[in-house]
């Protein structure tokens, strides 16, 4: 008997994409190392990744198209149906040339949470086309339980058929040594004094504007600055002389900053899981969030959730975690046992379980 072949629109996988290029380089892994009964078809415009395992079961895919628009909109789909896909699995959009076996994945639904936190013409594409999406797919897959519920809520098309299938650790963020780490936080610039870390693109949901007032507010007697990593984004948010800005870093680079932080700040209005925990927990950093989105359900340390978005509160529970190393301590402790709930192959096995929704054929 021929085994299924399923679709994946796998451009992100092993980008730079942030958590998109996660999500997909976690999940291909995870089905690298399962033995699903079926034949992943790995579509991309961008050849194929040294660090893709060698397996029979995963086929890399390189079609090309006049722009990304177009590719995802015709040419995927129509090069997954030329070659007999069963299941054609993307991100948000899903094109109308699926005719049956769609998935789609979506992460969370902030464009309806907070639709100042988007540029206008971003939020009107992603209200107007995700829930025709939805409702086109034979299932949606999302990232948490509060990221489904929301979804339930604003796309009622997507209610009974909604999966969880949550994220695992950023597979390209390596262990490194500490002399390595302390290395690669001297090229930054990074000498030896205390800070706080701050991860991720510097963009309205993110809310890196309450990390930067909470670490001015700092007294004195905690002389920790504030390192804020990634692209410069767009946002309300005046950097002060506590703040240093170190832009984009390689994986490497990121995880000597979580491994030589006091503390990683993440204070976003919403997340539909949040990586940020999980990475620096896997580098023996303790995490202070906020209780946007899923974060509570992720971290599950009420020692590690301030409640309110006032940068006074957010400044006094800084100070109290940093005068309290066996509180910073417990903390990561937690964060390192909440970090063995999840992983890729029981990310890739729960993806499984929606491919097998439905009838077979060709999309």
């Amino acid at each position: 008997m021929t085994s299924p072949l399923i679709a994946l629109d796998a451009r992100l996988a092993w980008g730079t994409a942030t958590g998109d290029s996660t999500y997909w380089t976690g999940l291909i892994l995870g089905l690298a190392e399962a033995s699903f009964p079926a034949t992943f078809l790995l579509f991309s415009d961008q050849p194929r990744p040294a660090q893709l395992p060698d397996v029979p079961h995963l086929r890399w895919r390189q079609i090309t198209a006049r722009n990304p628009r177009f590719w995802s909109l015709v040419t995927f789909p129509l090069a997954a149906r030329k070659a007999g896909a069963t299941r054609v699995h993307t991100q948000y959009n899903l094109s109308p040339l699926v005719r049956r076996g769609g998935i789609t994945t979506i992460h969370d639904v902030s464009f309806f949470i907070g639709p100042d936190w988007f540029r206008p013409r971003d939020r009107l594409l992603l209200q107007k086309f995700v829930p025709r999406s939805a409702q086109r797919a034979q299932a949606v897959l999302t990232v948490s339980e509060t990221s489904k519920a929301e979804i339930e809520h604003w796309i009622p098309r997507a209610r009974g058929k909604t999966w969880v299938t949550p994220n695992a650790l950023n597979p390209l963020l390596p262990q490194v040594e500490p002399d390595e780490a302390a290395a690669h936080r001297l090229r930054l610039g990074i000498d030896e004094d205390p800070y706080l870390l701050c991860v991720g693109t510097r963009w309205p949901r993110k809310n890196t504007a309450l990390a930067l007032e909470a670490t001015r507010r700092l007294s004195r007697e905690f002389p920790h600055r504030l390192l804020l990593t990634g692209k410069e984004g767009w946002g309300p948010e005046e950097l002060h002389d506590r703040v240093v800005p170190t832009g984009y870093v390689r994986w490497p680079e990121l995880a000597a900053l979580y491994q030589g932080a006091s503390l990683t700040l993440i204070p976003s209005w919403h997340e539909g899981f949040g990586l940020v925990p999980l990475e620096a927990w896997s580098q023996g950093c303790p995490v202070l969030a906020s209780s946007g989105g899923a974060l509570p359900e992720i971290v599950r340390d009420s020692e590690a959730i301030v409640p309110t978005w006032e940068p006074d509160a957010w400044a006094a529970k800084i100070e109290n975690l940093l005068a309290d190393s066996s509180t910073l301590d417990a903390m990561t402790q937690a964060g390192r046992t909440r970090l063995a709930d999840f992983s890729w192959r029981q990310t890739a096995t729960a993806t499984w379980a929606a491919y097998q929704l439905g009838a077979d054929g060709a999309v």
